[in-house]
């Protein structure tokens, strides 16, 4: 057998592969998901001797059992309003219902979007992604300090407690002179409070994006074995096909949240 005969095989062998993989990409969404984190990565891609970036769009959700699942892995567009409506009307398609809660960091054109999709959910601005941008407004030597003014916003035991904190900590910040810092939490601080509505149970894993970002930094490691994708397609193929592996780990099939508190609190309003 020449090795003509091998390279048959191996394009065989990848179609199928790459067939299983649009399956499970676009297989029906069954059952209700109350939580659901997006998220995006930049992978590189080498298009004509050029290297230019290809996005790649995730979302995961909890469903009602408390087990987690991927949801949704597409390649996004150069244009981030268009990339999250395609990506959220094809969520939609497939059957995504019952979320109660989107949790992401502030993505051009995401926001604006959920609310035509899914009027009824709340969002959740990514706590630490929040931080980092209140960070961007204070001079390095006293970050340590804002952090911990910051982080006392979201140690408080409800809402109002919580807003307080906020109006308290732009006054500090104010007469620390860190006005645009101040400014910032000002603006932004009611966008990461949205978790107060669930579970007390639950606030650690709805804060902040981190169950999705601690998939994607294994993503990263993994892809840049590869270095630059020769397109698009082939850099969704290896995310996707990761995804679907870790989905079929432990990760996926150890519950992840327990659910009952969320359904008490559903009859309850």
């Amino acid at each position: 057998m020449g090795h003509a005969g091998i390279g048959v095989d191996v394009s065989d062998l990848n179609q199928k592969i790459y067939k299983q993989i649009e399956e499970w990409r676009q297989q029906p969404l069954v059952g209700e998901f109350p939580y659901v984190f997006l998220d995006g990565i930049w992978l590189k891609r080498s298009w004509g001797g050029e290297v230019k970036n290809v996005s790649v769009l995730v979302a995961i959700g909890v469903a009602q059992s408390g087990y987690r699942q991927i949801l949704a892995v597409s390649e996004g567009a150069k244009e981030d309003k268009a990339s999250w409506t395609e990506f959220l009307r094809g969520l939609k398609e497939r059957g995504l219902k019952g979320v109660e809660l989107f949790v992401s960091d502030k993505c051009l054109g995401l926001v604006e979007n959920l609310g035509d999709f899914y009027p009824e959910a709340k969002w959740q601005r990514c706590v630490v992604h929040f931080y980092r941008n209140v960070w961007t407004a204070v001079p390095s030597g006293k970050v340590k300090e804002v952090a911990a003014m910051l982080k006392a916003i979201h140690a408080q035991e409800d809402a109002t407690a919580a807003k307080e904190k906020a109006r308290q900590v732009v006054g500090k910040l104010r007469t620390m002179k860190l006005a645009k810092a101040a400014e910032i939490v000002a603006a932004g601080a009611d966008e990461t409070l949205s978790y107060y509505a669930m579970p007390s149970e639950h606030w650690r894993c709805l804060r902040t994006n981190n169950p999705l970002e601690r998939l994607m930094r294994e993503i990263r490691r993994r892809t840049q074995v590869v270095g630059t994708f020769p397109d698009g397609n082939s850099a969704l193929m290896l995310v996707a096909a990761r995804l679907r592996h870790v989905a079929s780990t432990r990760w996926g099939t150890k519950r992840y949240l327990q659910m009952n508190r969320l359904a008490e609190l559903v009859d309850i309003a």
